[in-house]
């Protein structure tokens, strides 16, 4: 039983770090490879401390690591399989269809879905 416990314990631990829409969409944008900064912030059209301060966070609780290059900060998944629950958690949303269009679901499917593919 405390096995059970520790696990759930460490499951909501992660999903408290991911449960924010600007972490949900730089892990997702991670999802094709390691980024810095900058084209983050252009991608997600996202200001540079926000960016910083989700990577940060996301940095401290081991979901993505950072490497520099002279000025550059690029930032990459550590286990990239992360972005795959993001994916297949767009099912549990189309499930409970609340504020959102079934199109915009598929949209954000196809997309980050395409990313696997590069």
């Amino acid at each position: 039983m405390p096995e059970r416990q520790l696990v759930a314990k460490e499951l909501a631990e992660i999903f408290k770090i991911i449960a924010h829409p600007d972490r949900v969409r730089l892990i997702e944008e991670l999802r094709i490879g390691e980024k810095d900064v900058k084209t983050l912030m252009d991608t997600l059209a996202l200001p540079g401390p926000r960016v910083s301060q989700h990577l940060s966070l996301l940095r401290a609780h081991r979901v993505v690591e950072e490497r520099r290059e002279g000025r550059r900060h690029v930032y990459k998944l550590i286990q990239p399989e992360i972005a795959d629950w993001i994916v297949e958690g767009l099912d549990f949303i189309e499930g409970r269809m609340t504020g959102i269009s079934r199109s915009e679901i598929n949209s954000a499917r196809r997309l980050w879905s395409a990313a696997d593919a590069k």
